[in-house]
Formats: C-alpha cells, sequence, structure tokens
C-alpha cells in the first residue's frame, strides 16, 4: 500500500527534476520571476456604494491597467485590454457598467461571451458584486437553456443582458423590436475573449456587429464598446476589424503574478533510425501524477478528444492500483453534457477536484479558481493559446509550474527545440475576413430582414447597393418606389446562417445500455465521422461505448457501454479540385499560383489500436456520405523540376517536403497547423504534373493562401532547414511525416526535390536558421 502526502509545488518538482527518466528529456527550463502589483486608488467619481461592495470582496483599489480603462469608458472612448489570464480584466467593464446602472437605471447593457459557460459565469460574478455594493441590477443569460417563461421579462426589465453571438444573431436581432427597451438605452457593449474572434468565426460575428450597430442607430443609441482579450499580436486591429470602430488600446498589465516554471520537454527517442520517440500523452501522465499524488491541483491539456479520454484512464488506473485519489479526478471536453461540464468547474473552484484533463475548451476564461500546474501533451498551435493553456495555473501568488511536451509532428519539435520562440516572441496576430462574400451575403439578407436598406447605404465599408442588387435577382429582396430596398424571401434568413462551422448541425450521442435510453453528449458532423461512425469506441469519462448504428440522416449515433482492450481511429481521404487560379508566377522548377479549390474528405475505414502500445488489432470500413469544402489554396506545381524521377521516389518526395512547407507555413504565418491542410499529386489531374497544396481549412479562406503565395521563397528554405536540421536518418514524423516507406530515405528524396526547388540545407545556416529560431523576428511574420 502506498500513501501519499502533500507537498508543495517546487518540492515535487524538484523531486522530478532528480528522474533521470524525466530530466534528460528536459530541452528547457525557465523561471519566470514573480511580478509586483502597479496599484492605483479608486477614481474618484466611483459611487461610494460600488467602492464598498469591492472592498467588502477584498479588492481596495485598482491595477493600472482596470483604471485606465473605466477612465477611458468613462470619457466615452471605445478600448481593448489585452492583459493576461487572471490579471483581473472582468473589473473593466463591470466596474463601469455598475456606474452607469447607478447613476441611470434605465440604461442598458450588453454582454457577449463565445460560450455559454462564460456567460453563466459573469452573470453569478456581476450578481456578487451587485450585491456587495447594495445595488438591485437585474442581469440575466439569455441563450439556448433560458426557460421561455423568463425570456420576455429578459427583454423588458433586463439591464445587463449576457449573451453569446449565436444568440444574438438568431433570436435577438430577427426579433429586435420586441427588444426596443434594449436597443434604446444600450450604453456599453461588452465583447469578451476577443481573441476567439478570428477565421471564420470572427467574419461571420464582424457581421453580427454590424447588424447589431446598424439596429442600434435605428433606435437612436450609441454604445460604448469594451473589448477584452488574451495576449494576440494585434488587439486593437482585431477590434477594429470585429467593430468596425478605432479603439484605445490598454495593454500594461498591472497585476501581479507569482514566480513561474515553465518546462520544454521532448518525449524519449525510442528509434534512431525513424526518429520515433515515446508518446506526449504517456510522458505527460508520468510528469501529472506525482504532483496529483502530492495534492497539487493539476490541469492536463489534450489535442483531441480521444487523447483526453486514454490520458484520463491512465491517471484514473494509476491512482486506482496506488490508493490514490482517484475519483478527484475528472474529464472535460467538448461531447460532455453542460451539466457535467458545470460540477467539473465548481469541483475545481472548490479544490473537491485536484485534476482535470481536458482539450482547448478550458482554455477559455472559465473561472476555476488558483490551480498550481498545467501540463501541455502537444504544443497547442499558437503562442497566444499555449499561454492560455499554461496561464490556467499560477495566478496571482505563489508558485507554479507549466510543463509543454512536444507531440510527433514537426511544429511541436520546432517549438520545443527553439524555446525563445515561445518565450521571446510576441503572441499570433488574430485574423478575420468579414467581407469574405460567402459570408458577408448570408448576413445581408439578415440585415435587410431586420430593417430595409436606405438608397446608397453601406454594410460595414461595402456599398450594399451591388450586392444587393445581386439578391434581388435571387428573389431576395425587392426594391420598392421609395429607393429603399425590402426583403422578400423566407421569414428568418438568419437560420440559414452557422456562425461557427460549415455544419449548422450536432450528432446526438444516445447510450442504451440501461432500460431507458439517455443522452451522454453530443458532437459536430465533422468529428462524428470519425469518433462515433459505426462500430467506433466512443471514449466518454474513460468509460468505453461500443457505437451500434449511426442514423447520420436523423444525427444520431445509438451506443452501448462495453469493456474491451482497444479505442477505434478513423482518418478521413481528402482529395481536391483547383476551380480558379487567382494569380501564378514563375519559380526555379515549379509555378506558384493561389486560387480558389473544391476539397473533399471522406471517411472509408478505421483501425482498431491497443490502448498503451498503439498495436493494430485489425480494421473495418466506415459507411458515410463525403463532406466538401470549398475554400482557397496555394499550391506549387513541380515542371522542371520533376524530371529524372521514379514515380515513387517522388511520390515520396512530395509528400515530405508538402509536410515541412506545412509545419513552416503554421511558423511563417503565426497560425493554428490544423488551419491549413495538405494535398500531394504525383499527377494532378487538372495541372497534368506533380503538385503541391496548401489549403485553408475553413470555408472561403481567410486569406493566407495570398499570403503563402506571396512567401514561396521563405517557405520552400525553411522547409530545407527543417528537414535538414533534423536529427532522423532517412525521414521521420518531426520532418518529413510518419514513414510509411520504411525501406526509402524520405529524408533524402526531400531534400533532392527542395534543392530542384532552389532551396538547398545552407540557405538557413547564415539567414533563414536564425530567423526561423525567433519566430516573431522572421521577415513579415506578422505582416
Amino acid at each position: 500500500m502506498r500513501y501519499y502526502e502533500p507537498a508543495g509545488v517546487e518540492q515535487v518538482l524538484n523531486r522530478l527534476l532528480e528522474e533521470p527518466s524525466l530530466a534528460n528529456g528536459i530541452v528547457h527550463h525557465a523561471r519566470i520571476p514573480a511580478r509586483a502589483a502597479d496599484s492605483v486608488p479608486f477614481p474618484s467619481w466611483l459611487n461610494p456604494s460600488i467602492r464598498a461592495g469591492l472592498e467588502s470582496r477584498g479588492v481596495s483599489g485598482l491595477y493600472r491597467h482596470q483604471l485606465e480603462a473605466v477612465e477611458a469608458v468613462r470619457a466615452g472612448e471605445d478600448v481593448v485590454v489585452v492583459t493576461p489570464t487572471a490579471s483581473g480584466k472582468t473589473l473593466c467593464y463591470l466596474v463601469p457598467t455598475l456606474q452607469a446602472l447607478s447613476e441611470d437605471p434605465t440604461a442598458r447593457a450588453l454582454f457577449l461571451f463565445p460560450t455559454k459557460a462564460l456567460g453563466q459565469d459573469q452573470v453569478a460574478e456581476l450578481g456578487e458584486l451587485s450585491r456587495a455594493s447594495s445595488l438591485q441590477i437585474n442581469a440575466s443569460t439569455y441563450d439556448g437553456d433560458t426557460p421561455n417563461a423568463i425570456r420576455s421579462a429578459i427583454r423588458s426589465a433586463g439591464q445587463v443582458v449576457v449573451t453569446n453571438p449565436d444568440m444574438l444573431h438568431a433570436a435577438i436581432l430577427p426579433h429586435h423590436t420586441k427588444w426596443f427597451q434594449l436597443f434604446e438605452q444600450l450604453q456599453i457593449i461588452v465583447i469578451d475573449e476577443l481573441h476567439m474572434y478570428r477565421g471564420l468565426f470572427g467574419g461571420h460575428v464582424a457581421n453580427v456587429l454590424r447588424r447589431l450597430l446598424r439596429i442600434c442607430a435605428h433606435y437612436g443609441s450609441h454604445p460604448i464598446i469594451v473589448c477584452c482579450s488574451a495576449t494576440i499580436g494585434n488587439p486593437a486591429e482585431l477590434a477594429a476589424a470585429l467593430t468596425g470602430r478605432a479603439p484605445r488600446l490598454i495593454d500594461r498589465n498591472g497585476a501581479p503574478a507569482g514566480e513561474r516554471h515553465v518546462l520544454m520537454v521532448q518525449p524519449p527517442l525510442i528509434d534512431r533510425s525513424t526518429g520515433a520517440r515515446g508518446s506526449a500523452q504517456a510522458l505527460a501522465t508520468r510528469w501529472a501524477l506525482p504532483f496529483l499524488q502530492a495534492g497539487r491541483q493539476t490541469l492536463v491539456f489534450g489535442r483531441s478528444r480521444v487523447g483526453v479520454e486514454l490520458m484520463l484512464s491512465t491517471l484514473r488506473e494509476s491512482l486506482r492500483l496506488g490508493n490514490g485519489p482517484r475519483s478527484r479526478v475528472r474529464g472535460y471536453r467538448g461531447g460532455y453534457l453542460p451539466t457535467e461540464r458545470r460540477a467539473v468547474e465548481r469541483g475545481l473552484r472548490s479544490g473537491e477536484l485536484l485534476g482535470v484533463v481536458t482539450t482547448n475548451a478550458l482554455e477559455l476564461g472559465v473561472d476555476v479558481g488558483q490551480l498550481d500546474v498545467s501540463i501541455l501533451a502537444g504544443y497547442p498551435g499558437s503562442i497566444a493559446a499555449t499561454w492560455q493553456q499554461m496561464g490556467r495555473a499560477g495566478r496571482r501568488s505563489g508558485t507554479s509550474v507549466s510543463i509543454l511536451i512536444a507531440g510527433g509532428g514537426p511544429v511541436d519539435r520546432y517549438v520545443v527545440e527553439h524555446p525563445q520562440f515561445l518565450l521571446d516572441s510576441t503572441p499570433e496576430e488574430a485574423r478575420l475576413d468579414p467581407d469574405n462574400v460567402h459570408v458577408l451575403l448570408g448576413h445581408l439578407k439578415a440585415a435587410c430582414f431586420e430593417l430595409p436598406f436606405e438608397p446608397g447605404e453601406h454594410f460595414g465599408p461595402t456599398d450594399a447597393e451591388p450586392l444587393l442588387a445581386f439578391l434581388a435577382e435571387e428573389g431576395h429582396v425587392h426594391r420598392a418606389g421609395d429607393g429603399r430596398w425590402y426583403w422578400s424571401s423566407e421569414n428568418f434568413p438568419a437560420s440559414a446562417i452557422s456562425l461557427r462551422a460549415a455544419a449548422e448541425e450536432n450528432v446526438v450521442i444516445i447510450d442504451t445500455t440501461g432500460d431507458r435510453p439517455r443522452v451522454i453528449g453530443e458532437i459536430d458532423i465533422f468529428a462524428a465521422q470519425t469518433l462515433v461512425h459505426e462500430d467506433a469506441i466512443y471514449l466518454h469519462e474513460t468509460a468505453q461505448f461500443h457505437v451500434d448504428r449511426l442514423d447520420w440522416d436523423e444525427r444520431k449515433a445509438y451506443v452501448r457501454r462495453v469493456d474491451v482492450d482497444h479505442y477505434t481511429y478513423a482518418d478521413r481521404a481528402v482529395t481536391l479540385k483547383p476551380l480558379e487560379t487567382f494569380d501564378s508566377a514563375p519559380a526555379i522548377g515549379c509555378t506558384r499560383a493561389h486560387g480558389e479549390v473544391m476539397v473533399s474528405s471522406l471517411v472509408s475505414m478505421y483501425k482498431k489500436l491497443k490502448f498503451g502500445t498503439d498495436e493494430n488489432l485489425g480494421w473495418g470500413p466506415v459507411h458515410l456520405p463525403e463532406i466538401e469544402l470549398q475554400t482557397t489554396a496555394y499550391w506549387l506545381v513541380v515542371d522542371s523540376a520533376a524530371q529524372g524521377w521514379r514515380r515513387a521516389d517522388l511520390d515520396v518526395a512530395l509528400r515530405g517536403v508538402g509536410r515541412a512547407i506545412q509545419a513552416v507555413a503554421a511558423v511563417l504565418l503565426m497560425v493554428d497547423p490544423r488551419d491549413l491542410g495538405l494535398v500531394t499529386q504525383v499527377k494532378s489531374p487538372h495541372h497534368q504534373a506533380p503538385t503541391i497544396y496548401l489549403y485553408e481549412a475553413v470555408p472561403g479562406g481567410v486569406g493566407l493562401s495570398e499570403r503563402l503565395f506571396d512567401r514561396h521563397g521563405e517557405l520552400l528554405a525553411g522547409a530545407a532547414d527543417l528537414i535538414g536540421g533534423c536529427g532522423c536518418e532517412s525521414g521521420c514524423p518531426a520532418c518529413t511525416g510518419p514513414r510509411l516507406e520504411p525501406d526509402i530515405d524520405a529524408r533524402a528524396l526531400a531534400l533532392r526535390l527542395l534543392a530542384a526547388l532552389g532551396a538547398a540545407t545552407g540557405l538557413g545556416a547564415a539567414t533563414g536558421d536564425r530567423a526561423l529560431s525567433t519566430g516573431a523576428q522572421l521577415p513579415g511574420a506578422a505582416a
């Protein structure tokens, strides 16, 4: 029998640093010193009741960034507040809101959060502060869970309405006549977690805000906008793109922070010839276990839902065998029911739970208290996301530990072996394209349904007339005798627009094990194709479920509880065809281009993999329909550089170069690697030549392809440096990708092709290595 005693964070860390099997994998160990608070008195104009309420909750003054924000809002300025996790950004908008309501009880405020959980969190926080301030504030959450019986009361009497962009888009703006009290008196709009509004989702939300401000102007209100964001590279630019207004940037953090240890870890090398390394997930559980056994609250982040369940199973089993706190470790991810997720959040805040294994669902600012340790099993895909996850541990005092363990991909390897990329670089720039025609037309329809368009009226910076004329040809709108454009089609165009994905529906997962079927979760249709296809093993809170039937048309998966020694893994087959070339140019050995493409993905088979060893135990077919994505891509057509190659060798070389370019592109553009997909073709049906495509993984694209086209030379030079600098013998997952042909030297073939394309490994020795090693110093990386 083992006994576990409480121990301090540093005590546990020092023990682990003395364990050779763990310490030998540490590539870098940084200590970020504690930071003192920069505090200032409350402003003289603050209502004494609010001051007393703050003091009763232990707040004796404001941090400097909080004071700067509330003073700016008081002066009628839009602001964007950008400070790290747990720096008190919430007070930057709660204080001005309470002050405005104390001065004018008829005033209204609208709080927007990207998720329902965050909104519910803030209603509770606002309620506690208003009660402590002896103020009667009617603050309510208006989301999909709000009972119909109280919705009308919120519309008429809600002083602070807390919602999410989806509800604003589909349930509030189309019914604005029922919300006239809100829109006539709206003084403050709060947009929290600004950094989440990027890419396709950000483009949609920017158009929702255009519609919101258009309706506010109709009712005669001109609200101030307060944006709050985690640290990103271009917060003011992002806020301006999202809101259409130029805000004041507040980014001087005055909050204190305790000392933080940051460790960058490589899993052990298993096979030098293949470059194969141990599992990041297995290593993450080894690092986490001693902290949990010592009673230190620990978060373990995984990159996938399956990975989360596997790590959770391992930790619970290890704690069970050692009589540890097995029941105090839970999972948290998309697919769990809201009640399960709220229970986990409460457990972390109260200290009842010691550990949580999670996807990036806990990356956002849900209040989970002050934790000690955060362990990342794989690079999250961006500097901003990495610091968001690391920042969940630590907070304002005491020592904390953050550990980044490299996954098997080339981007992970690069980040861990170049620690300054994470520690010294400016976080990524978040980008969105609100004028993406796929997005814009849908919201123009919704805006016209809400209010007719005046002659010459703009929608954002765009002259709406030509687009409205196009919609008139389609029969959606018509121009009346007064020159205005009116909606003339179906009732609610907003219902046809999904803000977050091309798919509007989720698949509900139904457990049929007991006497009565019960819903245990839901997932989007893209994830459903790989996770709940028929005969899949679906993992939920470490419990295993066999998928007996997937009713694709009804969006329902029927599962039953099982106990097996394996899990299932399904992969997608992706095909691509160009639709239109926007621009092309000759380059050494090839032609580079970018344009519009159609990407088709099909899941056709799955593998059974043994727990722990990932041994392949068999396979089975998947019978599901193909999913199509119309987007943009950058590609290079290999012409003269392909001469004299054997077909099999060229296939390996194209895949290796493509994977390296994909990794370098994620670093150069500072985007999540998952934002870019890869397709290679030995003989493209369109070009009749070998071709490498990098496509954007969102409908319509957000402008990455054109930037890749412009930086073609840097991509090739970076790819040559990445592969040439790898320590493997003949290609590995960290440079050319998984070795599908073990007898072929993928590394040499990829370098040969890159040399024919004008890139050589020596290119980076003088300049490329230096540039790539600093991340943010890349020429034009922030362009």
